[in-house]
């Protein structure tokens, strides 16, 4: 009871005062909210004998932690996904928001790269485009491109090949205008399915590109 309640206080404090807050200033707040608990419940998890100083510790760490990551969903973060819908209609590429409040373009195998390749195809290049377009329109927005693979072939194959597509996505952005200290790369290879890998279809909903577009929280 004790730990939990340590945790709700941190909770509370850090959601006190948030009518009067600006934007920024509530999300962060609602991050250090989070971070707290769940710092909290961690250092209750791993305590040893002084269980209340551990919780405390946790909840403290957790909120810094929380505090310094979050995003924020504004009107040009709306704004871009609007144009990115508008974009990408009847495509099959997905738009959505995440939990961390960054826009996520979800492009399937079928519009970005051929079976074992990571040349884009040309029927990626005009979402790409409109994507440059907006990502130069907003300046203060960074870029996540992850790469994956179908379980076809062994790590040694897959991993470089979803780096390698990322990649790829990262240069076609560039050439295009966008700043490359803004986009980050990285590949999954096949550890991340979001389908059945012993099916054709399953195969091709796993080969896919996500990019991630997120507004920091300015401080």
């Amino acid at each position: 009871m004790k730990k939990l309640a340590i945790t709700l206080s941190a909770m509370a404090l850090a959601l006190s005062g948030c009518a009067n807050m600006s934007e920024t200033q509530r999300d962060t707040g609602t991050g250090a909210a989070i971070g707290a608990v769940a710092g909290g419940l961690i250092g209750a998890a791993t305590a040893g004998g002084n269980k209340g100083k551990s919780a405390a510790t946790g909840a403290a760490i957790g909120a810094a932690l929380g505090a310094g990551g979050g995003y924020l969903w504004s009107q040009n973060m709306q704004k871009q996904r609007a144009e990115m819908e508008q974009a990408t209609a009847g495509t099959g590429i997905g738009i959505s928001q995440t939990t961390d409040n960054q826009l996520k373009v979800d492009i399937p195998a079928d519009v970005s790269f051929d079976v074992g390749r990571y040349a884009i195809k040309p029927n990626m290049r005009p979402v790409l485009d409109r994507l440059a377009s907006t990502l130069n329109q907003h300046p203060v927005t960074t870029v996540t491109i992850v790469g994956h693979t179908d379980s076809t072939g062994s790590d040694a194959v897959n991993e470089p090949l979803s780096v390698n597509r990322a990649a790829a996505t990262r240069d076609y952005l560039v050439q295009r205008g966008v700043s490359a200290q803004r986009v980050a790369v990285d590949g999954r290879g096949s550890r991340q399915p979001i389908a059945d890998n012993s099916t054709a279809a399953g195969r091709a909903m796993n080969r896919r590109v996500e990019i991630f577009i997120a507004e920091p929280a300015q401080r």
